[in-house]
């Protein structure tokens, strides 16, 4: 690929839809395979929600912006959201009675719980998530799930990190080799399996002056703020490098902080950088039935 490549073909990967119209308008489409793509958040926000509602709809036809696949959803840091899941599934299978039938009693017998087609596995250490890649890859090569599978999941890559390694020249050193690894092993596999790889990562407080990252502005917006405060993705610099696209989850606690009942949090998805997007901004909400954007 090069930049006149670039040019004459912006970015002609397929995309999975998130489910909602206004969130795929402002990513052009959806979440684009062959490639990473990361989601900035406090906790809160919404980032873990998302994350199981596109491992559902990555199992929606082509035809209506799935992938017709399963998704592997790897998890870091607690307990995994099955009781979440069991309730986005509910309303996603009434969503689409046309393709998931609950009648047990059908003819046709294409009845199937869509839960079924997302392949859950805990990861405790970024060491046990680079020794695991060889077996993905074998998982990849040789599924007979019911779907291919075309979606991984990572979240949060950010707990794998920040807890193992010390301040210290020669930890950040194997903290930044270990970062290339991870990422060079998953793009590999996102373009040989074509597959759609979202990962969360967490913010830290921003200390400090100037823009971005340690006085580096990264991407469309000089500045991250949620909740009131300046924040920055946890990693830092090098990581950055290891991710294609950069979406950020930003929230607004002002009203309920003056003690207004009838305010709500408000929610705000940012496109920081990515290779084939302009700046865009979408508010959305976070209802029982998923997270869904607003259009004001």
């Amino acid at each position: 690929m090069t930049p006149h490549n670039l040019l004459q073909h912006p970015f002609p990967a397929q995309k999975c839809t998130f489910g909602c119209p206004i969130l795929d308008r402002c990513l052009s489409g959806g979440v684009p395979c062959n490639s990473i793509t990361e989601i900035v958040a406090e906790s809160g926000s919404g980032k873990t929600q998302l994350c199981l509602q596109l491992s559902l709809c990555a199992q929606l036809p082509v035809s209506i912006g799935g992938l017709s696949a399963s998704s592997l959803y790897l998890y870091t840091e607690f307990p995994f959201p099955f009781r979440r899941l069991n309730q986005l599934s509910h309303s996603f299978q009434s969503l689409y009675p046309q393709i998931f039938i609950n009648d047990s009693d059908s003819t046709n017998n294409k009845s199937y719980n869509p839960c079924d087609n997302i392949y859950v596995q805990s990861v405790h250490s970024a060491d046990q998530l680079f020794d695991i890649m060889p077996k993905i890859e074998s998982f990849l090569l040789n599924s007979k799930t019911q779907l291919p599978m075309r979606l991984i999941v990572i979240d949060s890559v950010a707990a794998l990190f920040r807890s193992e390694f010390e301040n210290t020249p020669s930890d950040l050193k194997r903290r930044s080799s270990l970062f290339f690894k991870i990422s060079g092993k998953l793009k590999a596999l996102a373009a040989r399996f074509d597959l759609a790889v979202v990962v969360t990562n967490q913010v830290v407080d921003f200390m400090g002056s100037g823009e971005g990252v340690n006085g580096v502005r990264i991407g469309n917006l000089g500045s991250l703020c949620s909740s009131g405060r300046r924040v920055c993705p946890a990693l830092g610099l090098a990581w950055a490098n290891c991710v294609n696209l950069r979406l950020f989850l930003a929230r607004d606690d002002t009203g309920a902080e003056s003690g207004f009942a009838c305010c709500q949090t408000r929610r705000w998805l940012h496109v920081v950088f990515a290779p084939h997007l302009p700046y865009s901004c979408c508010e959305y909400v976070i209802r029982r039935e998923g997270v869904f954007g607003i259009d004001r």
